[in-house]
């Protein structure tokens, strides 16, 4: 029997954080994360608003955050340029960009929910925490 409803998967997201300052612990979000292994998807979208990372500390590397960001999703992505980490299982790489760190970009705590779409949860996941 086909045509019935599609199934809620489980997933996991964090939110990446800027943190210009980190002795002062400062932060704007400026994307997410998003694992779903029911439908074998690990995710990034990012969105770095340069004027509120300014107001948090005008002498910020803007280009270094970006950077970092584009890092974070090349590992998402598997790509093979992004080292180690990048070749290992989603669930793994998403442990990894989830471990707590005091580095300009950190993640908030992972939090769960339900949806039949990882990738349309992560669309609305950045316009209602980063955007």
């Amino acid at each position: 029997m086909t045509g019935g409803p599609i199934p809620a998967l489980g997933f996991d997201y964090a939110l990446l954080r800027a943190v210009p300052r980190v002795d002062r612990g400062e932060q704007v979000n400026v994307g997410a994360l998003l694992y779903c292994p029911g439908a074998d998807f690990l995710g990034a979208a990012v969105h770095v608003d340069v004027e509120r990372l300014r107001a948090l500390d005008p002498d910020v590397d803007v280009d270094m955050v970006s950077a970092a960001l584009d890092a974070i999703r090349a590992v998402c992505a598997g790509d093979s340029g992004a080292g180690r980490i990048a070749a290992g299982t989603r669930r793994a790489r998403f442990g990894w960009l989830t471990a707590p760190r005091s580095t300009m970009i950190q993640t908030s705590p992972v939090h769960g929910g339900l949806t039949t779409d990882p990738a349309a949860e992560l669309k609305r996941l950045m316009g209602r925490l980063v955007h």
